[in-house]
C-alpha cells in the first residue's frame, strides 16, 4: 500500500447509538471479496487498536465471528450498521468503514483495491483479487 495517511477522525452508525473515535490511514481503503465483506459491501481503512475506542453505545455493539472466528466484525443492534472489526490477516488493527467516518465517504475514493480474501493470507492465499472504480457522473 502507499505512505500512510493518518488522519484522527469520529464516527458512528447510522442510528448514532455507536460512536468511536480513531486515528486512521486513509490510504489503507480497501475492499475484500470474502463472504461477510461481499454481502456488506463495506470500504474499510485501517487503524491500530490502541487508535481506536468506542466513546458511545458499547452496550449496542454485537459481535459476529465466522469461520475461524479469528476476524471479529462489529454491527450496531439497533440500526444493523457494521462499523468496524478486528482484522484476521493483521490482528493488530481494526477496520473501520468509511461510510461510517464523519465526512468521508466510499465515494472519495477513486479506486479502491479489493483484496481476496476469498483465498485468505493466513491460508496461503491472498493479494489483490481487483480494483473497484467510481466515476461520477458530470
Amino acid at each position: 500500500m502507499a505512505d500512510a495517511d493518518f488522519r484522527e477522525v469520529s464516527g458512528a452508525c447510522h442510528c448514532g447509538g455507536v460512536g468511536f473515535a480513531a486515528r486512521v490511514d486513509m490510504r489503507s481503503a480497501r475492499r475484500c471479496n470474502c463472504s461477510i465483506c461481499r454481502m456488506r459491501g463495506a470500504v474499510a481503512v485501517s487503524a491500530r487498536l490502541d487508535d481506536f475506542a468506542v466513546t458511545r453505545g458499547e452496550e449496542l455493539l454485537t459481535l459476529y465471528t465466522f469461520n475461524t472466528g479469528a476476524a471479529k466484525h462489529y454491527f450496531c443492534s439497533k440500526c444493523g450498521i457494521y462499523t468496524h472489526h478486528q482484522r484476521r490477516s493483521d490482528p493488530t488493527q481494526f477496520g473501520v468503514n468509511v461510510a461510517c467516518i464523519e465526512g468521508a465517504s466510499p465515494f472519495d475514493f477513486a479506486e479502491i483495491l479489493v483484496l481476496d480474501g476469498v483465498n485468505h493470507p493466513k491460508d496461503g492465499g491472498g493479494g489483490v483479487a481487483g480494483v473497484l472504480r467510481y466515476t461520477p457522473a458530470k
